[in-house]
């Protein structure tokens, strides 16, 4: 009778791998390795970021020239060439007009930078992404 309540007792254990000895992902993803090992797909990513930067950079410039370069032009028109005027465009409207390019820039290059940053890490690792396990 003891041998009988104590396999009716008797439980069995289920065990599982433990979650730290899981299979991880490997520490670099391809595309990481790829730039950190120098290879021509790795070349190819980074010129591909520099290339989005230069595009915008040159975006910029290009905005600024124009708003700094039709300035004068604008200035030979006899009804604009009052010396009031002048100081008001020079000295107050190019300023905001400058703030909205510089800012369109960065943000840009943010964007850039976090395309590209989203491309070579591991979905895994992405900031407020959890393993499907937790």
């Amino acid at each position: 009778m003891a041998e009988e309540q104590q396999e009716a007792g008797r439980r069995e254990v289920v065990t599982g791998v433990a979650r730290g000895a899981r299979r991880r992902a490997p520490a670099h993803t391809p595309a990481r390795s790829e730039i950190s090992e120098q290879t021509s797909v790795g070349a190819t990513y980074v010129r591909a970021l520099m290339r989005s930067q230069l595009r915008a950079a040159l975006c910029a410039l290009g905005a600024l020239a124009l708003l700094v370069g039709v300035l004068p032009l604008v200035f030979l028109l006899p009804r604009v060439a009052s010396g009031a005027l002048v100081w008001v465009v020079l000295g107050v409207l190019v300023y905001p007009v400058m703030w909205f390019i510089a800012r369109w820039y960065v943000t840009r290059a943010e964007r850039n930078e976090a395309d590209f940053t989203g491309l070579v890490t591991d979905p895994a690792e992405a900031p407020g992404s959890r393993g499907a396990g937790a």
